[in-house]
């Protein structure tokens, strides 16, 4: 009896956990610009989400699904005062953070030149997504554009589509039609 009152509040803890970035992420996206940035972040619990649902009702029955799915949703944004010169090295670590705990990649295949990775003109996605059997448990969405980098954590079991559905609200940017995402190369 004792054990299942120990495991009890871990299985729960697990189950309501907001979304883990792998080992060396954080560092990576605090070294991402050459230059020092402003920085705000919020996050949404699993209550609030469900409170805020009631206020983007657009009358779907999609969006108050998912939101019903997710666990926590999360927001950074580094704001910079000239255009970022964004790092190669520390694209390459956070890169390396996510397939080391099996996240899967997804790039922007609009990105002309290595130029408009380190300065792009204007914004360019990446995408991680980290599968539980065929359901989506993880998605960060990390936005660097001139002079803002902007990182979205969505924690909670999604299928592919919901990610739609969610996007334009709690700060997950609008699917952009003209993006074409595809899977990165292998070792990126």
């Amino acid at each position: 009896m004792t054990n299942l009152r120990l495991i009890t509040p871990l299985l729960a803890l697990s189950l309501t956990a907001s979304a883990q970035q792998p080992r060396g992420a954080q560092e990576a996206l605090a070294s991402m610009a050459s230059q020092p940035a402003s920085h705000t972040a919020f996050t949404f619990d699993k209550d609030m989400l469900q409170s805020a649902a009631g206020f983007i009702d657009d009358g779907s029955p999609e969006v108050h699904n998912v939101t019903a799915a997710l666990n926590s949703i999360t927001v950074e944004s580094f704001r910079y005062h000239e255009p970022a010169f964004y790092i190669p090295e520390s694209m390459a670590s956070l890169i390396a953070a996510y397939n080391r705990a099996g996240w899967k990649h997804l790039v922007n295949q609009n990105a002309a030149s290595p130029r408009d990775a380190t300065m792009p003109r204007k914004p360019m996605t990446d995408l991680w997504l980290h599968f539980r059997g065929a359901e989506i448990d993880d998605v960060t969405v990390l936005v660097r554009g001139p002079k803002n980098m902007n990182v979205i954590e969505v924690s909670g079991l999604l299928r592919p589509l919901d990610l739609v559905h969610l996007s334009g609200h709690f700060g997950i940017p609008k699917v952009d039609p003209d993006a074409v995402m595809v899977p990165a190369p292998p070792g990126r």
